[in-house]
C-alpha cells in the first residue's frame, strides 16, 4: 500500500516539473505606465484650450447606519482622449473636507501625450481627505483639442465584501482664444 503512495507522488512530481512556466519576457509584455515627462512653459507659450475640474475622492464611506466606516483607496486618472496632440497637466492638488491644501503633487508642469494618460494615488490608510476629499486638476493646450477624461475610481475590500466606484471631474473654469499662460 505504501508503495502506491511513492508511486502517486513521483508521477504528480513528474507532471508538475513537466509544465511549461511562463517566460518572464511574456510577463513584461504589457509596458507600465509611460514616465511623466516634465515641461516647461515659458512666455511665449500660447493657451488655445485649457480647464481646471474638480474631482470628488472619497477616502472612506459609511455603512451600518453609519456606525461602521469603509475605507478607499483612490487613484485619479487622467486620460488624453485627442489622437494627435499633446496636453500639459499644470497642477495637481488634493484638498481635504475643510478644503485644506493636503498635496501638491506636480512640482512642475507634465506632458501628456496624445492618447497617454497618468495617475495619483491616494493609499486606503491616508484618510486625511475625509469624506468631501477632492482632487482639482488643470490643463492647458496649444491648440483646440479633446476633452481629457479625468475621474477618480475608489476602491476597497474587507474580507469578502469589496466595493468599487468612479467619480467623474467637472469642470469648474476654462480658458481659450490663446491667453498667455501663467508661470509657474
Amino acid at each position: 500500500m505504501k508503495l502506491y503512495r511513492y508511486i502517486y507522488l513521483a508521477i504528480a512530481v513528474i507532471i508538475l516539473a513537466s509544465c511549461e512556466s511562463t517566460p518572464k519576457s511574456q510577463l513584461n509584455a504589457i509596458p507600465a505606465t509611460p514616465l511623466q515627462k516634465t515641461v516647461t512653459l515659458d512666455k511665449n507659450f500660447k493657451i488655445a484650450s485649457g480647464q481646471t475640474l474638480y474631482v470628488p475622492v472619497y477616502s472612506h464611506i459609511y455603512h451600518h447606519n453609519r456606525q461602521e466606516i469603509f475605507e478607499l483607496a483612490a487613484t485619479l486618472s487622467i486620460r488624453n482622449t485627442d489622437l494627435t496632440n499633446p496636453i500639459i497637466i499644470t497642477s495637481v492638488r488634493y484638498y481635504n473636507s475643510e478644503g485644506k491644501l493636503i498635496k501638491q503633487y506636480l512640482e512642475r508642469p507634465i506632458q501628456l501625450d496624445a492618447l497617454a494618460s497618468t495617475d495619483f494615488f491616494i493609499n486606503r490608510n491616508d484618510t486625511s481627505g475625509g469624506l468631501g476629499a477632492n482632487f482639482i486638476v488643470e490643463w492647458v493646450a496649444q491648440t483646440e483639442i479633446s476633452e481629457p477624461i479625468v475621474e477618480a475610481v475608489m476602491i476597497g475590500t474587507d474580507f469578502q465584501q469589496g466595493i468599487s466606484f468612479i467619480s467623474p471631474g467637472r469642470v469648474i473654469k476654462s480658458q481659450n482664444n490663446y491667453k498667455r499662460s501663467p508661470l509657474k
